[in-house]
């Protein structure tokens, strides 16, 4: 995990302003007290008592090496560390004093191997052009920068408050002075406040900012909260509100903007949580989602299943729309048969008729796939090619006749859409009957709860028109006749 640093010198505090400079050797490394008080124990306390309202420290030790301590502050943003041979023994000492107790242990040994190491037989090369890296890996999983900000986040959130206890503007509440979860005063070093619905949420402006871009363009405008609002104080923490989000998708945000990975997530927020990915620019987080997700989609009925396509291929979730796709192309005959797969190809843009106008060209099987998105009937299309093994040579024959048989399930879908609203036509005519026809009452209320359950799944109502019952049940056995002609097609052909 990165905090969006580059290994130019000075550059570390690339995504927002610092919030303290260290001066060493009159050189000066800008740093945010969240990050150094999350990896170093002595950084917390000094936040807290000596430097806790100094934007700068200065030390005039000549013993305390610049490139040292900006190799360790590097460190603790980007769990990567890289440093001269030279100045590893300062570094040595630094690490003591902050109380890095796994990094100081590995680079106490390293000092000591260095004597006996081989690159000391290159006596042509200098030791300061020699170089040191170590990862983060390589130490225990609570010395790295997700444990330490999962910690500071833990924190926060104990801070944090589940009802604000009023209901005015978010202007109003701001000026209310020592509220605990406005106050700057705390141990948690939060330096805003997020509203989301009833509940606020203290935060700190470099994490939002170094993961997502919209809360860094809005938090990079933060004077504008302040305009006009001089009786703010100085002791009170600037507040965002969001709208249209829950309190527990907000809550799993903030815990992967933190920590780049979520405990657990119930498979119900899943949905929202794309939502949120989407919204907040925060893309990664829709694959960590998808790793949750997929285990569950093992277990889901035909219906579900293709709502997750859907969904999949709105917010650009490639992982779960590939495994969609394989699903329903690896049983393709279970999913026709259902009334929701019928009705999702109404909504789908048809397949190209012609091969140099499909998304996805048709490949050998077993050749690498074309992982760009297109369009949806395309790429099953093309799956279920692969699956059913067609030959080279017949394949745009056997493409033609799926495009052919997804027409015909069309077909199917929308004299099932019409036969519906036919039926949502006789529920309102019934419901001016007499009451005391009882067997009219009993088929009125079976039509609607299907009307009812139909809405519930946000298919459009269409405007019904007369249909003939004689000429609906002729034209259903003509195609169901030509339906079963083109399975006999396509198995023959297969």
């Amino acid at each position: 995990m990165r905090l969006g640093i580059s290994s130019t010198q000075g550059s570390i505090c690339s995504h927002f302003p610092p919030d303290v400079v260290f001066v060493v050797q009159g050189k000066p490394i800008p740093a945010h007290r969240v990050v150094l008080s999350a990896r170093s124990p002595f950084f917390k306390k000094k936040f807290t008592t000596d430097w806790k309202d100094r934007s700068e420290v200065r030390f005039s030790r000549e013993r305390l090496s610049y490139p040292a301590l900006y190799s360790l502050v590097h460190f603790f943003y980007s769990d990567r560390l890289e440093i001269a041979v030279n100045d590893m023994e300062d570094l040595v000492r630094i690490c003591k004093v902050c109380g890095c107790e796994s990094l100081h242990k590995v680079l106490e040994k390293e000092v000591i191997h260095q004597k006996y190491a081989d690159y000391k037989a290159l006596r042509n090369v200098d030791n300061s052009q020699k170089r040191y890296i170590l990862q983060g890996l390589s130490l225990p999983e609570e010395d790295r920068l997700p444990a330490g900000l999962h910690r500071i986040l833990k924190t926060a959130l104990s801070y944090s408050t589940d009802e604000t206890g009023q209901e005015d503007e978010i202007d109003k509440l701001v000026s209310r002075m020592g509220a605990m979860q406005m106050a700057k005063s705390l141990d948690d070093l939060a330096d805003v406040c997020v509203k989301v619905d009833r509940s606020i949420f203290r935060c700190h402006q470099v994490i939002l900012a170094s993961r997502s871009e919209y809360f860094k363009a809005r938090l990079s405008h933060m004077k504008d909260f302040h305009e006009g609002k001089e009786e703010l104080s100085v002791d009170i923490l600037p507040c965002l509100e969001e709208h249209d989000l829950s309190m527990e998708a907000f809550e799993k945000m903030i815990e992967y903007m933190y920590t780049e990975r979520l405990q657990d997530i119930n498979p119900d927020q899943a949905e929202e949580m794309l939502d949120v990915a989407s919204r907040y620019l925060l893309f990664p987080l829709k694959r960590v989602v998808a790793d949750v997700l997929l285990p569950h989609l093992e277990r889901v009925s035909p219906e579900e299943l293709c709502h997750w396509l859907i969904l999949a291929d709105m917010y650009g979730v490639f992982k779960i729309r590939e495994y969609c796709l394989d699903t329903i192309a690896c049983n393709f005959e279970t999913f026709a048969d259902t009334k929701e797969f019928r009705a999702m190809l109404l909504t789908l843009p048809p397949p190209s008729g012609d091969s140099c106008l499909r998304t996805t060209v048709p490949s050998i099987p077993g050749s690498s796939l074309n992982t760009d998105q297109g369009n949806l009937l395309d790429d099953l299309r093309e799956k279920w090619l692969e699956i059913e093994a067609a030959e080279l040579d017949k394949r745009d024959e056997s493409a033609l006749q799926f495009d052919k048989r997804l027409e015909m399930l069309m077909l199917v879908a929308e004299q099932e859409e019409s036969s519906d609203n036919a039926n949502a036509v006789s529920d309102d005519t019934l419901a001016f009957l007499p009451i005391h026809h009882s067997d009219l009452k009993e088929s009125s209320s079976r039509n609607i709860y299907k009307r009812h359950d139909r809405l519930g799944k946000g298919r459009k109502e269409s405007k019904i028109t007369e249909v003939s019952t004689s000429v609906l049940a002729r034209t259903k056995v003509k195609e169901f006749e030509e339906f079963r002609q083109v399975n006999k097609d396509m198995k023959t052909l297969v």
